[in-house]
């Protein structure tokens, strides 16, 4: 007989009023981000009245979760951006010299004097001044190597080292070239991911793409131009002793030296050493704050070894200059007056109080490893992802009363139960949606539509099961106790074919077509769920009360 179980009703009213409940914030979407948006702000140290009476407007006991819109229904800025790896490799060339220099100055009585050479950035040449004592040479500088840490690399080293007469060419070894352009893009990644996090953006989508490539769409930014002022610049901060200081544009720097243009000073260059005392990769904080003379500054802090190796150079050279530089320009180069114990210190300059904001949440963030150059960029704006949503709203609208039309006349008050079930799945959909912070894109409002029509499926199904039953005599108590079991085979292995495509869909797409399976898997499981129980805990409960002699669907 129709009989469903006390505990079996309360779990699906209590479901589906739980869905309702998550899906609710959504109807007061503004209202609802406002509020979402003033705790974020205040929960960093920002409040203010405004942001008081945005938080009040929505009760805390409600919950507050939202369906997040892509760039496609918000707007906001497009970058693909292409990670310069070779950067790293020179990086890593000129952080390996001083080392290797210090481990051949032992040997010079069998090598030689030794000379670092002009060469390629990705390569150092060292001309010894015995060519007998190159095997030497290379041993030791072998020995320096070390082994990489992947599984693709295992039993190499990191290290090439080889001689051509009087040269020693040491380059990145292969293996270790295709670990470090992991590790960058990997790094560079996360660095990204960071700074966009830092300014408060909501959901953005950040990616590779291919070997050395990344995908960013931030949803809600004004333009792609604000969004590569976030992202852009490396913010490679560097603290490196003064060789000279010249006004010769085409002044050469020496080896091992570099020559680096001046903010503060026009048309000043600085010869440096080549080789940083500190790097920013050291730092731990990074705060906006203001000088003694009240100019913006960033104040910043050093990790336990960058501050022994700051501390120690400070103590050793008060007298000389320091050079700070970031992104290859000289921002200050104050002359150490005494110990600086700590790690701590302030970085002066010409900055307005939006550009030291900036700087410190970039070096706060860390710096990019390498960096970028944009191939391609856009900015959407908001109103065409109000089109869009305009555009979305009004086709799930016409499926919508549609498919409540057609269930309506095609089986009366079986397809009002049918239509209520419906309804029930759109909010159960747009609740769980809330509740794991789901993005919805352009198509993964066509996944809605697409559930609209599949989340009647099943009750066609169960219906025309029902009507055949009935035609063989059977009482309408038991045709529709059949009904919905000799449905239920077909109802899940449709449902669970779909469900497996949606799946690889989210596995193996990735962007617009990540929106479209998700929403489209989510719809399948609520259809399910609303088919087999709403919709018959509503036939059983008008069954009991009408106890009816006949049926007709």
């Amino acid at each position: 007989m129709l009989q469903i179980a006390i505990w079996k009703r309360v779990a699906i009213w209590g479901l589906c009023a739980l869905g309702l409940l998550l899906s609710m914030p959504n109807a007061f979407y503004t209202t609802v981000e406002r509020h979402n948006d003033a705790l974020a702000e205040i929960g960093r140290g920002g409040e203010t009245p405004e942001l008081a009476a945005d938080v009040a407007a929505w009760p805390s006991f409600l919950p507050s979760g939202l369906v997040n819109l892509g760039l496609d229904l918000r707007g906001g800025a497009h970058l693909l951006a292409e990670v310069q790896v070779g950067d790293v490799y020179a990086a890593r060339m000129a952080a390996t010299w001083p080392e290797i220099r210090d481990a051949l100055r032992p040997e010079r009585d069998v090598v030689g004097t030794i000379r670092l050479q002009e060469g390629a950035r990705d390569e150092l040449r060292i001309r010894i001044g015995n060519p007998e004592g190159m095997a030497r040479a290379i041993e030791v500088v072998r020995a320096l190597a070390r082994p990489i840490q992947t599984v693709t690399g295992i039993g190499a080293s990191d290290l090439a080292v080889r001689g051509e007469g009087d040269l020693l060419i040491v380059t990145l070894s292969e293996e270790e070239r295709q670990a470090s352009d992991d590790r960058t893009v990997q790094q560079s990644l996360e660095i990204i991911r960071r700074r966009i996090d830092e300014v408060g953006t909501r959901e953005p989508t950040i990616q590779r793409q291919g070997t050395d490539r990344i995908l960013i769409q931030v949803p809600g930014i004004g333009s792609a131009t604000e969004l590569k002022a976030i992202i852009g610049t490396t913010a490679q901060l560097t603290f490196h002793p003064v060789v000279s200081r010249t006004t010769d544009a085409s002044a050469s720097a020496g080896v091992g030296n570099i020559l680096v243009p001046s903010i503060d000073e026009p048309g000043v260059l600085y010869v440096l050493e080549a080789a940083p005392v500190v790097t920013g990769e050291e730092l731990v904080d990074a705060q906006p704050s203001f000088d003694q003379n009240g100019r913006p500054a960033v104040n910043f802090r050093f990790n336990p070894t960058g501050a022994r190796k700051f501390g120690d150079y400070t103590a050793e050279n008060i007298g000389n200059p320091f050079a700070i530089v970031l992104d290859s320009e000289v921002i200050s180069a104050p002359v150490i007056q005494s110990h600086i114990p700590g790690g701590s210190g302030i970085i002066t300059g010409r900055f307005s109080v939006e550009e030291s904001t900036n700087l410190a949440v970039l070096l706060r963030a860390g710096a990019l490893p390498a960096g970028l150059e944009f191939l391609e960029e856009r900015t959407i704006g908001p109103e065409l992802g109000q089109d869009s949503i305009e555009a979305g709203r009004i086709a799930t609208l016409v499926a919508f009363v549609a498919v409540l039309t057609f269930m309506l006349l095609a089986y009366g008050l079986f397809g009002l139960f049918a239509n209520i079930a419906l309804m029930l799945n759109i909010a159960l959909l747009f609740g769980v949606l809330s509740l794991i912070g789901g993005t919805l894109t352009l198509p993964g409002i066509a996944g809605i539509v697409l559930t609209v029509g599949m989340a009647v499926d099943a009750n066609v199904l169960i219906f025309e099961r029902i009507r055949e039953e009935l035609k063989s005599a059977k009482g309408p108590a038991r045709a529709i106790e059949l009904g919905y079991e000799k449905a239920l085979s077909a109802i899940l292995d449709a449902n669970i074919t779909t469900f497996i495509t949606a799946t690889i869909l989210y596995a193996m797409g990735s962007g617009p077509v990540r929106g479209f399976a998700i929403t489209l898997g989510l719809g399948i499981l609520t259809s399910v769920f609303t088919a087999i129980f709403v919709t018959r805990l509503l036939v059983v409960i008008w069954f009991e009360r009408r106890r009816p002699k006949t049926i007709e669907v």
